[in-house]
C-alpha cells in the first residue's frame, strides 16, 4: 500500500506530537502540523496531503470553518478528533454533516496511556479515508426539529417483525436518510448498529430522532421492540435481541469484542436471525472490514430478506462487499432505494397476510 500522507491540524502542542508519533510505522506519513484552520489551509496547498486530521476547537479559524474550506476548496477526506463532551459531541455530527470522512474520540486525558487506545482505530480510519469514494459535499442541511407526523409507539402492540440495520464509517449520514424517508406508521421494529465511540451515541439517537417520523432512542436493556420505534446500540455494548412472553426486548452486553468490535453488526445480525427467522430483514451499509457480513449470511440462511448498500453510494465499500462477494445479499441497492425497499418489503408482507 503506498504511503499516505497526512496533516495533523490541531491547537495543542502535545497532541500535535502526539498524533505523528501514534501513526509511525503504519504506512502514513505525517508531512505537516498545524495549530488552527488558517495554517492548515495553507499547508495543504503546499503540502498536498491525502488525510487530514481536524480538531474543532481552535481559535482564530476553528475547526468547523476550516472544513468548510477544506470541502469547498480541495475535496479532501477529514477525521474529526473530537472532545468526549456533549459540546465536542454536537460539533462532530454538524462536521460529519458538512462532510468530514469520520471521526475519533479524543482521549480524556492525553498525558496517560488513554492515547494509545485511538492508534489503531486512527490508523484504520486514515487507511479507510484515503481510499475511499469521494461523496459529494452534503452542505450544512437543518435539523428537522419536528416532523410532521411524530410516531407515538406508547401503547403499541410488541413487533412482529424486525429491521436490524449495521453499519460503520459513512453510517451517520446513511442512517440519517434511511431513517428519515421511512414513513410514520412504519410496521416494524428497528434495531441499529453503527461503530460509535461511547459517549456518542445517545446524542446521535437524539439527533436522529429529531430528523425522523419515527421513535429513535439510545437502547437500553430490557427496551420493547415495538412498530415504529427504532433503537441505537450504545457504544462499547453489544446490542441483540431475544423473544420473552411479553414481546422481544433489546439485551446488552459487555461481552468480548467480536471482529475486534463491540458494538459488533454480527452479534445483532445473529441473535435476530434466531429469534426471527424468516420474519427479519437486514441491512448491511458503508463501513471499513467485514463486520455483519455472516450475520447477514445467517438471516439470509433462515429465510429473512437481505439488503447490501451498493458500492458508487458507500463512502467505504468493506463491509456490504463482504457480504455481496460471499453471496449473503438478496439484493444489492443504492442508498437512495433503501427505504422505499423496506416500505416495499412490508407492503407485500401485510398484502400477503391479508390474502
Amino acid at each position: 500500500m503506498p504511503m499516505i500522507k497526512v496533516l495533523v491540524v490541531d491547537d495543542s502542542a502535545l497532541m500535535r506530537k502526539l498524533l505523528p508519533r501514534i501513526l509511525e510505522g503504519s504506512n502514513i506519513q505525517v508531512v505537516g502540523t498545524a495549530m488552527d484552520g488558517e495554517f492548515a489551509l495553507k499547508k495543504i496547498a503546499e503540502l498536498r496531503p491525502d488525510v487530514i486530521t481536524l480538531d474543532l476547537e481552535m481559535p482564530r479559524m476553528d475547526g468547523m470553518a476550516t472544513l468548510r474550506e477544506i470541502v469547498k476548496r480541495h475535496s479532501l477526506p477529514v477525521i474529526v478528533v473530537s472532545a468526549h463532551t456533549q459540546a465536542g459531541a454536537m460539533a462532530t455530527f454538524k462536521a460529519l454533516n458538512m462532510g468530514a470522512f469520520d471521526f475519533v474520540a479524543k482521549p480524556r486525558d492525553a498525558l496517560s496511556e488513554q492515547i494509545g487506545e485511538i492508534a489503531t482505530e486512527l490508523i484504520n480510519k486514515i487507511r479507510a479515508a484515503a481510499e475511499s469514494r469521494r461523496i459529494a459535499p452534503r452542505g450544512e442541511t437543518p435539523l428537522l426539529l419536528q416532523p410532521a407526523r411524530k410516531r407515538k409507539v406508547s401503547g403499541q402492540p410488541p413487533a412482529r417483525r424486525v429491521v436490524a440495520l449495521g453499519t460503520s464509517t459513512g453510517g451517520p449520514y446513511a442512517l440519517q436518510h434511511v431513517l428519515s424517508q421511512l414513513p410514520a406508521e412504519f410496521p416494524a421494529a428497528i434495531v441499529v448498529v453503527q461503530h460509535m465511540a461511547e459517549g456518542f451515541t445517545k446524542m446521535f439517537a437524539e439527533r436522529l430522532d429529531a430528523e425522523s417520523e419515527l421513535e429513535v432512542k439510545e437502547a437500553q436493556s430490557g427496551d420493547m421492540l415495538l412498530a415504529g420505534r427504532v433503537l441505537i446500540c450504545p457504544g462499547n455494548k453489544h446490542l441483540s435481541v431475544r423473544r420473552m412472553p411479553l414481546g422481544p426486548v433489546a439485551v446488552l452486553g459487555t461481552h468480548a469484542p467480536v471482529n475486534g468490535l463491540r458494538p459488533s453488526v454480527d452479534v445483532l445480525f445473529e441473535s435476530v436471525a434466531e429469534e426471527f427467522g424468516p420474519s427479519a430483514v437486514a441491512v448491511l451499509m458503508t463501513g471499513m472490514g467485514a463486520d455483519g457480513a455472516e450475520g447477514l449470511g445467517k438471516i439470509k440462511a433462515c429465510g429473512g430478506m437481505t439488503f447490501a448498500q451498493n458500492e458508487e453510494t458507500c463512502a467505504v465499500y468493506g463491509m456490504p462487499r463482504a457480504a455481496i462477494e460471499r453471496g449473503y445479499a438478496c439484493e444489492v441497492l443504492p442508498l437512495e432505494e433503501i427505504p422505499a425497499a423496506l416500505e416495499a418489503q412490508f407492503a407485500s408482507a401485510s398484502g400477503a397476510a391479508s390474502n
